[in-house]
């Protein structure tokens, strides 16, 4: 095993499947642009694949992965596997193999490695809620026909570490073969384990992400029952994700994948990787306090942040940037705002910052949510340029028609009604940062209280 002494860990390569498009350059442009991968589920408008199973449901607006040709930013299959694999792959695995694929492409570490280089690569790809229309399919078929009409496939099909698992199988990598299963937070953790991995000498190289494919009815049904989905703006998908917005009622549930490569810096230097940024801090904690609504105060959100610049080695002034997870729920953006204004707004702050949330133009993505906004993190230090708030047009903690996020009965309203929303959320289109931007941080929370808090930093030898 090799020292652990000063290793540094950098991201070489960055793949995506998302509402937005699949492919980084796609995605990217979209999301600079402030444009939306949010669509109806109904009527003629909704995919031709999800067309006539979401009538019913109180809220028929989802983030979906386009279906087409590769070339065009869309995803098939096809495009990506023989027939014969689509036996083994459930959705969840498949979007995230194909982001696993650009993803080494990308970094250049696809051909020819040697077996010694296998062994020092590992994966750490999670899933929230893995195949969720296998689970109900053969539920149904179960109910139905019986055990011996089940598929053999079906429990490794369904398993939240497969995608993980077939990663491995198919590029031979032998190193940590790991899966986080964290709610919301799975693809943040994932990313910031694999660092671990790498850091403490376990690996040189990682790939590591997150995915989710559960646009279904009964996901829906389950959200919708618990009243977190937004269900105002049926009508006008494209507006219905809105965080930090006075008009927000809830999030819009979204699918999709994304994986980066992340190494150690002098393995990367050696083979002249480009290099993207550097993951310098991580951070974790509980909010303990309830199931499904974080702690009025935001207490477990801030131990997280302050954890991962402390990780870093930096202060909370160092920080230019909150990719916020703020998922346009009413009371959650609310708790994340106090969070982030406790843990950055310090009295020796010399500059200001910007927080955004992509969940605007993507949708909650769910498990693969922490691993996709880390990317566009990455992509925002690398570029120097902030992506925005989508649909952001009155900052506000008060909301028009507010629902409690939990469904005890119980009501935070009085709570955030002197609510100032007083930071820079860079509204509907991204824009360079007033200052070149050195460090951000990415956040995610998960149902159960989980947090976690990536500080991503311009690369600097």
């Amino acid at each position: 095993m090799t020292s652990t002494v000063a290793r540094r860990v950098v991201v070489t390569g960055l793949g995506i499947v998302c509402p937005l498009g699949v492919g980084v350059k796609h995605a990217w442009r979209r999301l600079v642009a402030g444009e939306s991968g949010i669509v109806s589920l109904v009527g003629p408008d909704a995919p031709e694949h999800l067309r006539g199973r979401f009538d019913k449901l109180p809220s028929t607006v989802a983030g979906v992965v386009p279906r087409g040709a590769r070339q065009d930013g869309k995803f098939d299959p096809a495009d990506w596997f023989e027939r014969k694999e689509l036996r083994n792959f459930a959705t969840f695995t498949q979007y995230a193999l194909a982001a696993a694929q650009e993803a080494l492409e990308d970094a250049g570490w696809t051909n020819k490695l040697t077996a010694a280089q296998k062994e020092r690569t590992g994966v750490c790809i999670g899933s929230g809620m893995g195949s969720f229309e296998d689970i109900y399919d053969s539920s149904l078929t179960f109910g139905k026909l019986g055990a011996r009409q089940i598929s053999p496939l079906f429990v490794p099909r369904i398993l939240v570490n497969m995608a993980a698992g077939q990663l491995s199988i198919k590029h031979g990598f032998c190193g940590p073969n790991h899966a986080v299963a964290t709610a919301c937070t799975t693809g943040a953790h994932a990313i910031g384990d694999a660092s671990r991995f790498i850091r403490y000498g376990d690996a040189d190289v990682m790939v590591a992400g997150g995915t989710e494919a559960c646009v279904h009815p009964l996901a829906i049904a389950g959200f919708a029952r618990a009243r977190s989905l937004a269900t105002r703006f049926n009508e006008r998908p494209q507006e219905a994700s809105r965080p930090f917005d006075r008009d927000r009622d809830g999030f819009v549930i979204g699918e999709g994948a994304a994986v980066v490569v992340l190494e150690e810096l002098e393995h990367a230097r050696c083979r002249n990787a480009h290099i993207y940024a550097e993951l310098s801090g991580y951070g974790l904690s509980g909010d303990a306090h309830h199931m499904t609504s974080p702690p009025p105060d935001g207490a477990g959100a801030a131990l997280a942040m302050q954890r991962a610049i402390a990780n870093a080695g930096l202060q909370p002034a160092d920080i230019g940037y909150v990719n916020a997870h703020a998922t346009s729920t009413p009371i959650g953006d609310v708790c994340e705002h106090r969070a982030i204004r406790s843990t950055l707004l310090t009295d020796v702050r010399a500059r200001p910052f910007a927080v955004s949330s992509c969940k605007g133009a993507t949708g909650h993505l769910l498990g693969a949510a922490g691993a996709a906004e880390a990317l566009f993190t990455m992509l925002a230090v690398h570029q120097n340029m902030l992506p925005p708030t989508a649909n952001l047009h009155a900052p506000s903690a008060t909301t028009g028609g507010a629902r409690p996020d939990d469904d005890d009965g119980s009501s935070d309203d009085d709570d955030v009604a002197a609510e100032a929303f007083d930071l820079d959320y860079v509204p509907r289109v991204g824009r360079q940062p007033s200052a070149p931007l050195q460090h951000a941080l990415s956040n995610s929370f998960g149902f159960g209280g989980t947090n976690a808090s990536l500080c991503i930093s311009r690369y600097v030898e």
